[in-house]
């Protein structure tokens, strides 16, 4: 097929997502096919594509959406290659395409299944922070009793002063305000105890930060079983605790789910059960099917970047394209800059 049938032109006040269909561990051949999905259940958003030509072209219905068009770039970001090299040499790539289109105002988000790393210094670079955000945050819903939470920083950050944690949790707390309709969501500060000794001092120094500003609902620290069951709304740490948090959540799910499917496929008379608890067993993945929380936001770039885990189906990379979508509709970066520079404007600075 030809480029020239994938137009790049558009009315600049249409919503536009810019796809680096080439990240992840299986590139254009998940990120082709969840676009494709997604662009026909919303005809009123465009997509871009960006990656190398033959490889979106050939996966491409010969009648595309005509929400779908394609641009293209020449290289690709690797998920061993280090940020700063990404960062210096990958300046070809369908990531920093897809993040220039962000930053030139000719897309509102960019949603890349690569290297994340390489996606941060990036973003960074080409979008920046907010005036008040000292630093980008790694940011996702993770499944809890009440339903779900927001953790972060999950990665991007892994020694924070106190006044980023404040950070952190200004904009966990608009995120959650304006995607669950929520005013007034609680935070909590991840911590090895509830009691006010306990933590480092960056993680006390943040608490009474937290406790000063009326306009945040703060409710005090957090311990690990409290992600879960769902005690506050956001939670807040570094990126080194959240990300083993995090990691190590995944490791368990998978665990419960391999010893739940052992169990179910042992002998006939567990197979027989297993097909009897078929409906439960159904409800219970789709509580906590992975795949719906795909796509974490970094928050404070002055653009919209949706980071969707590496390894993600067609299916899971179709949530994180639905997550870029209901940010932009809820105008997540205007909200967060816009309560930062509130509590800026409150404390005479950070």
């Amino acid at each position: 097929m030809s480029t020239d049938t994938l137009s790049t032109e558009y009315p600049p006040t249409e919503t536009c997502i810019a796809v680096d269909a080439m990240g992840g561990d299986l590139g254009p051949g998940i990120t082709v096919p969840a676009t494709l999905q997604v662009a026909q259940a919303h005809p009123h958003l465009r997509f871009v594509l960006v990656g190398e030509e033959h490889s979106l072209t050939s996966l491409l219905p010969a009648n595309p959406p005509s929400g779908i068009s394609f641009e293209y770039a020449a290289d690709t970001v690797g998920m061993g290659d280090k940020p700063a090299y990404a960062l210096r040499h990958k300046r070809n790539s369908s990531m920093w395409r897809a993040l220039e289109m962000v930053q030139s105002g000719r897309a509102q988000a960019c949603v890349s299944a690569g290297n994340t790393g390489a996606l941060m210094a990036m973003g960074k670079f080409l979008l920046n922070t907010f005036p008040g955000i000292d630093r980008p945050a790694i940011c996702k819903p993770v499944p809890t009793e009440k339903g779900h939470s927001y953790l972060l920083d999950l990665g991007a950050n892994i020694d924070c002063r106190a006044e980023q944690l404040l950070q952190f949790a200004v904009m966990g707390a608009v995120l959650a305000a304006a995607v669950d309709d929520k005013p007034g969501p609680s935070i909590g500060l991840l911590n090895i105890g509830a009691e006010a000794i306990k933590g480092g001092e960056s993680i006390r120094l943040a608490a009474a930060l937290l406790h000063r500003h009326p306009g945040l609902n703060y409710t005090g620290y957090v311990e690990g079983d409290g992600i879960y069951r769902g005690d506050v709304d956001v939670v807040v740490c570094d990126g080194f605790a959240g990300n083993v948090a995090l990691k190590v959540s995944e490791g368990v799910a998978l665990l419960l789910a391999d010893r739940v499917r052992k169990i179910f496929t042992a002998n006939w008379y567990s197979r027989l059960v297993g097909q009897l608890a078929q409906p439960l067993l159904r409800k219970w993945h789709t509580q906590f099917d992975p795949a719906r929380y795909n796509g974490a936001s970094f928050l404070g770039l002055q653009g919209i970047v949706i980071k969707s885990h590496g390894g993600a189906d067609r299916r899971s990379f179709q949530f994180a394209l639905e997550t870029a979508r209901d940010q932009v509709e809820r105008s997540i970066p205007t909200l967060i800059n816009d309560q930062v520079a509130a509590l800026q404007a409150a404390d005479n600075g950070y």
